[in-house]
């Protein structure tokens, strides 16, 4: 991996102390295996990644999570709007029951776009965290088979929109993978290939129009 700690050196810190404070608690109420899920381990290696300056993990956590962060910010804005969600997943954000500290936590998922669009503007993208988030969820998704079936993780036992499983487990960790790949994780590294420059080393940078 290319690092260089010296990129990030006031966000490294903030990043450090967002996951001491975020990860210790999440894991008091949630539990350690909640972060399991693919958008907590983001959460994480994000974090890593910018303490370490880290193109390549930056990279593959932007492929792997731009797009369900930006739902996530859709489903609870349109929830505020109109009363009703736009899709599921987020219903927990107004369920008294949960603190008003603890669901303001989860507001990190507004935030992560930016930051991650922010960050790999400074070190450039790396085309190969595409394979690696590919990998990463191929593990994530199949352990996730392994926890108990009521928590879902990852969509491991049914899916997040209609709550079917699509056959055998490996029959359906293959179609969610299928699905992670092709829907989410794919265009956005093509698009994240077209905006923004190369990481060094892994690909040329844009070069500038010729001169007119």
């Amino acid at each position: 991996m290319t690092a260089a700690p010296e990129t990030f050196p006031v966000v490294r810190w903030v990043a450090l102390l967002w996951l001491g404070l975020w990860g210790t608690v999440y894991a008091v109420h949630w539990g350690w295996l909640n972060f399991l899920n693919l958008c907590d381990i983001s959460v994480i290696l994000t974090c890593l990644a910018l303490w370490r300056g880290d193109a390549l993990l930056l990279s593959s956590q932007a492929v792997s999570s731009l797009f369900v962060h930006c739902v996530w910010t859709v489903d609870v804005g349109w929830r505020l709007v109109t009363g009703a969600h736009l899709v599921r997943g987020t219903e927990y954000m107004f369920e008294p029951d949960h603190a008003l500290g603890l669901r303001l936590l989860s507001t990190f998922h507004v935030v992560w776009p930016p930051l991650l669009v922010w960050a790999l503007r400074r070190t450039g993208y790396d085309r190969r965290g595409f394979p690696l988030q590919c990998v990463l969820a191929l593990l994530v998704v199949s352990a996730s088979r392994f926890t108990p079936e009521i928590y879902n993780l990852n969509s491991a036992f049914r899916d997040p929109l209609w709550g079917r499983t699509w056959g055998p487990g490996p029959l359906h960790v293959a179609a969610v993978l299928i699905i992670l790949v092709l829907v989410i994780y794919w265009p956005t590294h093509a698009l994240l290939r077209r905006l923004l420059p190369s990481a060094a080393g892994t690909g040329a940078v844009r070069s500038a129009p010729p001169p007119r």
